[in-house]
């Protein structure tokens, strides 16, 4: 079960610094009204209804998500979430950290759960659209998405995260696994819970402690705490 921490800080947030090279824009979905459209943080892509993607459980139990048109955004399946969140517990108030969001699936079943904020990284601008875009379907609030790199973002992170979930690209963990390692136990909160989602045939090493290992399918998940 997570121990969640306090919130105050959550509104302070320091923004990571923008280097000439990558431009970082921010939707933030704090207490939006229903219906309201937020600033966008790219034009014009196109949505497919991720498929057989649903909310499992929470406030939200049942509803469907988009993910941008193709194939880059692979939302983490209903049978993988389900046991994903068996394996967390309940995460009343927890604030949570998603990277490599894709479509938002991990972070929107946390909020539909009842974390109290959460903050969506992804790179791809079509997926962070896409994040927002559910987030005004779902009428969920307590979100900010970032549109960056996560090595950039985690970085320059002073905040930390009750829940923090990592899944980023079967391919690229491999290469990311020692950068990764260098941030994410500070971003992770000293009761909190790190998830991590790789292909079956990896499991991740990180400076943490391994609180288990389990397959589903072709996916893996990993659960790391502090000692």
């Amino acid at each position: 079960m997570l121990r969640v921490g306090k919130r105050e800080a959550f509104e302070a947030l320091p923004e990571p610094e923008v280097g000439p090279r990558i431009a970082l824009e921010l939707v933030n979905i704090h207490a939006a009204a229903p219906g309201k459209r937020h600033r966008r943080c790219c034009d014009g892509p196109e949505f497919r209804q991720a498929p057989r993607v649903r909310i499992i459980a929470g406030t939200r139990k049942g509803h469907t998500i988009y993910a941008p048109k193709g194939m880059d955004t692979r939302p983490t399946g209903d049978r993988v979430r389900e046991a994903a969140f068996n394996l967390i517990g309940p995460v009343d108030g927890a604030l949570v950290l998603d990277l490599f969001a894709g479509s938002g699936a991990m972070g929107l079943e946390a909020l539909s759960r009842g974390a109290d904020r959460a903050v969506f990284v992804e790179s791809e601008r079509a997926a962070c659209l896409a994040i927002e875009r559910n987030l005004e379907k779902l009428r969920l609030t307590g979100a900010r998405v970032v549109c960056d790199h996560v090595l950039r973002f985690v970085a320059t992170q002073r905040q930390q995260y009750d829940l923090v979930l990592v899944d980023p690209p079967y391919d690229v963990v491999e290469s990311l696994q020692m950068r990764l390692s260098r941030y994410l136990p500070s971003v992770l909160a000293q009761d909190g819970l790190l998830v991590f989602e790789t292909s079956s045939r990896d499991e991740p090493e990180l400076p943490l402690s391994k609180r288990t290992s389990r397959r589903y399918g072709s996916a893996r998940l990993t659960l790391f705490e502090h000692e």
